[in-house]
């Protein structure tokens, strides 16, 4: 008889708005189980369309000191240094403009009335405050963690699960080992098949989650210099880097840089990348 390959682990649900799946060679089906759980977990904190979840209670608290989890302190800190890297691209303030645009609830459920915009988000730094065990919102205005959140978590949960495993959060991933066959992890991106091995990778698209309003059509990419929904001439940004969360926080800014500026931010800081123009494909850098 050949030899048996290793045993590989798998679970797939919904999560965090998204399809989640979790690989493990030689993984246990409890540690999976219990990564499972942990990613409900964040879901029910870290939703803006539950008024009781750990981040509505935040958001609803602007203005004052409120108590926080270590994960959701560790998360917005994550924020933080995810806008002071990006120079401001990032931006987890942008809720209030979000909700203008009509992104007011689950896109299954269709989407809101738009509003017209807010002010601009100010600074982050200018807005949030962490100090351990608890944090400070102005007053006016909120938190949408989105994909900071699923980055995020993939790294911490990969770092966790086993040695040679798979935590793919909606695209944002992080691949820890080599895979199966040892010669890393097959993920699609842009067309094509990457072998990553610790490794992370996220795209950004403002196809994903997009909607008919009666200004026009959204998505849910805020520019935060003008708090309207992106006017960038790419669709889609996928970028591999060292970490899910460094992935996703490039993707986001490349895409909302558009096609002249992305490659010349996004060479020298990540691994590679690609960039999707509308209506069709262009740059492609490794």
């Amino acid at each position: 008889m050949p030899p048996r390959g290793p045993r590989l682990g798998e679970r797939r649900f919904r999560a965090l708005g998204t399809d989640c799946h979790l690989l493990a060679v030689e993984g246990s089906g409890e540690r999976l189980d219990v990564a499972v759980d942990h990613i409900s977990t964040a879901h029910r904190r870290l939703t803006r369309f539950e008024s009781e979840s750990e981040l509505s209670r935040l958001n609803a608290a602007a203005g004052g000191w409120h108590a926080i989890s270590t994960d959701l302190e560790a998360l917005l800190q994550a924020a933080l240094r995810s806008w002071e890297e990006t120079a401001g691209w990032v931006h987890a303030g942008v809720l209030p403009a979000l909700l203008a645009a009509g992104y007011t609830r689950p896109l299954r459920l269709g989407a809101g009335l738009a509003h017209p915009p807010p002010e601009p988000p100010p600074p982050l730094p200018a807005m949030l405050s962490v100090r351990p065990g608890r944090a400070r919102l102005r007053a006016g205005t909120a938190l949408d963690l989105g994909g900071i959140a699923k980055g995020w978590l993939a790294d911490e949960l990969a770092g966790w699960l086993a040695p040679n495993c798979l935590v793919n959060l909606g695209g944002d991933l992080f691949a820890r080992g080599g895979g199966p066959d040892d010669a890393g992890w097959p993920v699609r991106m842009a067309g094509v098949t990457l072998l990553l091995r610790d490794q992370g990778a996220a795209t950004s698209s403002s196809q994903r989650r997009s909607w008919s309003s009666a200004g026009g059509p959204k998505h849910h990419l805020i520019d935060p210099r003008t708090g309207r929904p992106s006017e960038s001439d790419l669709a889609e940004v996928s970028v591999v880097a060292t970490c899910a969360l460094e992935a996703e926080m490039w993707a986001k800014t490349g895409l909302l840089l558009g096609s002249e500026r992305a490659p010349l931010v996004l060479i020298g800081r990540t691994l590679g990348f690609w960039l999707e123009r509308k209506p069709r494909a262009v740059a492609l850098s490794a």
